[in-house]
């Protein structure tokens, strides 16, 4: 058996906090045995040296990685209560247990006065007195306590282990009035959780940093803030970036004196897969990060992204949704669009043929909003001057399910019986136009069942096509 001692020191440049917790935390990366004693963390390392290549880079790893306190004490012992009594001492591994002083022995606490009458003032006088008569007058509790600190009897304590929900308070050192400066509190309850989603390898998919305001002041007492990823992640810089972005909105009526940092929304976190080759390394931020970072900075509503629509219409083909939300659609079907675009591409023995090249061909850079109808001399579309027709027709026949009474505040909506061609201006630009088969009271008619009847009573008078540009090529 062999114990490490840490024992955090107060700091007065950082808030303060449950620092003790945070550390024990901390020291479950090493060991899963760790127990809180008193005001010091213990760990038995015997354990996990050969995980860390020995007790004496584990130890290195101990004393040197970053903790989640800044000033910490440190000792060592073959038991748990040499290594307190050493911590609470300052003399590390050098002072042997029969000349630790009583004082640093929690069961004797109770008994130093009269000890210390009776000449004992160290371990070893303790123990060289007989058992009987220790156990009559102190009680049996102080020679287990004895027998503990030599190796006689086990060490016993109730492990530390991780709450199922995290859930991290901080108490600032002083008042904050800005919210962007609670950012500085907020990173070490970000390091706590780094390690909690560690423990249960899990991934964050929502947070909510809350609040607590001076309560003298005839305002809100607190507030709160909810953060939420598009995919499953333990970046934490991620997190404190998108923190520093919603807190630069935030205004705060009154001072804070408390920070509290929860989780909302947890998943299976199932790691990265890292590559051999230097190029397949990614670099910087994920798409995932850079629009959640654009969407917390510019607003929501101010960054879209294009989604595909089940429909042949072009002006439906696609429409603008908020990138905050389609995001995780894109990231969670990411892999599996790679996976079918590499096996089509192994998979396929020809090229493409030229009719599917050529009807791919057919649809333009730019779309408009709404077409415009075009003017007709002769029978002939004019845009600038008359069209020139290059290829067509594609033609397009859908949205006939469409009820025949839809309001025309709908536009675009109802059936769509087109013909689309590309076409030459004067100016040499080519455009996209599409001419009507039928016009629209002949469209609904058709979509009747008895609009065949209908219509042998009821003829229309002939109309010209009607001509709209639809599209422009780059």
């Amino acid at each position: 058996m062999y114990w490490i001692a840490l024992q955090p020191q107060p700091d007065a440049a950082a808030p303060a906090s449950n620092p003790l917790t945070a550390l024990g935390w901390w020291a479950l990366q090493y060991t899963p045995r760790v127990a809180l004693l008193a005001d010091a963390v213990l760990l038995e390392v015997s354990g996990s040296e050969r995980l860390w290549g020995g007790r004496a880079a584990l130890l290195r790893h101990v004393y040197t990685s970053n903790k989640p306190v800044a000033l910490i004490k440190y000792a060592q012992g073959t038991t748990s209560l040499v290594a307190y009594g050493r911590l609470l001492t300052g003399q590390s591994v050098r002072k042997a247990p029969d000349d630790l002083p009583l004082t640093v022995l929690l069961a004797a606490q109770a008994h130093l006065e009269t000890l210390a009458r009776m000449g004992c003032t160290t371990w070893g006088q303790l123990r060289a007195l007989p058992r009987g008569g220790v156990a009559r007058r102190f009680g049996a509790s102080l020679l287990g306590a004895l027998d503990q600190a030599y190796g006689s009897t086990p060490d016993l304590y109730p492990w530390l282990v991780l709450p199922e929900v995290f859930a991290a308070t901080l108490e600032l050192g002083a008042h904050v009035e800005s919210a962007p400066a609670l950012l500085f509190g907020a990173r070490r309850l970000l390091a706590q959780l780094d390690v909690w989603l560690a423990w249960h390898q899990r991934g964050v998919l929502a947070i909510e940093l809350g609040w607590q305001m001076d309560a003298r002041r005839n305002t809100a007492s607190q507030g709160a803030l909810l953060i939420r990823t598009a995919t499953v992640t333990q970046d934490m810089a991620h997190l404190q970036r998108l923190l520093g972005e919603h807190l630069a909105k935030v205004t705060l009526p009154a001072p804070v004196q408390c920070l509290c940092l929860r989780s909302i929304e947890t998943a299976a976190w199932r790691g990265s897969s890292a590559s051999l080759l230097p190029d397949e390394q990614p670099s910087g931020d994920s798409l995932a990060q850079l629009i959640e970072r654009l969407s917390a900075r510019l607003g929501p509503q101010n960054v879209q992204q294009l989604q595909p629509g089940f429909d042949h219409r072009p002006e439906h083909m696609q429409t603008w949704v908020l990138a905050s939300n389609a995001i995780k659609f894109v990231a969670i079907n990411a892999s599996h669009t790679r996976a079918r675009s590499l096996k089509s591409i192994n998979s396929s023995k020809t090229a493409p043929t030229l009719s599917s090249a050529w009807a791919s061909a057919l649809y333009p850079t730019w779309l408009l909003t709404e077409p415009l109808k075009l003017t007709l001399h002769r029978q002939c579309p004019q845009y600038h001057g008359p069209l020139t027709l290059l290829a067509g027709p594609q033609r397009l026949e859908t949205g006939w399910w469409a009820a025949p009474s839809e309001p025309a505040s709908l536009a675009g909506q109802g059936a769509a019986l087109r013909d689309y061609f590309v076409a030459r201006s004067a100016n040499s630009a080519l455009l996209w136009i599409y001419r009507e088969r039928l016009s629209s009271g002949k469209a609904n008619k058709a979509n009747g069942a008895a609009a065949g009847k209908s219509s042998r009573n009821h003829e229309d008078a002939p109309t010209a096509a009607q001509w709209y540009l639809h599209g422009l090529f780059a």
